[in-house]
């Protein structure tokens, strides 16, 4: 819980960078949460196309989605990227591959243009 708060606290924040677990904890929280909220919605107000469960996930996903764009932006100054490889993602099929591969990969060991390594400074 605590590496989605990270994430949340850092609500805005494009500078800097992010570990691999932050990232996919932040993915993992949000991925339940909307499985949760659409499970709420449709037992207290039916399933359907529009029901309170779509309701319940386009609040939250709205709710998260600057935090969102913001840690995949770090995610990638991690790896020695430019935030803007996140528009990849916008290309289909290929360009969510491309992202998840670049989320998977470690940390660069050294200092780079976007600050200190920090897993090396969690350590």
């Amino acid at each position: 819980m605590d590496w989605y708060l990270m994430a949340l606290k850092k609500y805005a924040e494009f500078q800097g960078r992010s570990q691999r677990k932050e990232y996919w904890m932040f993915t993992l929280f949000n991925f339940l949460a909307m499985v949760l909220l659409g499970a709420v919605g449709a037992l207290l107000g039916g399933g359907g196309e529009g029901g309170l469960g779509d309701v319940l996930q386009g609040l939250y996903g709205l709710g998260v989605l600057v935090p969102g764009i913001a840690v995949t932006v770090r995610r990638l100054h991690d790896i020695g990227k430019s935030g803007w490889w996140g528009l990849v993602a916008l290309i289909p099929l290929i360009g969510s591959l491309i992202l998840i591969y670049f989320a998977v990969k470690d940390s660069q060991p050294e200092t780079n243009e976007y600050g200190p390594n920090p897993k090396a400074a969690s350590i």
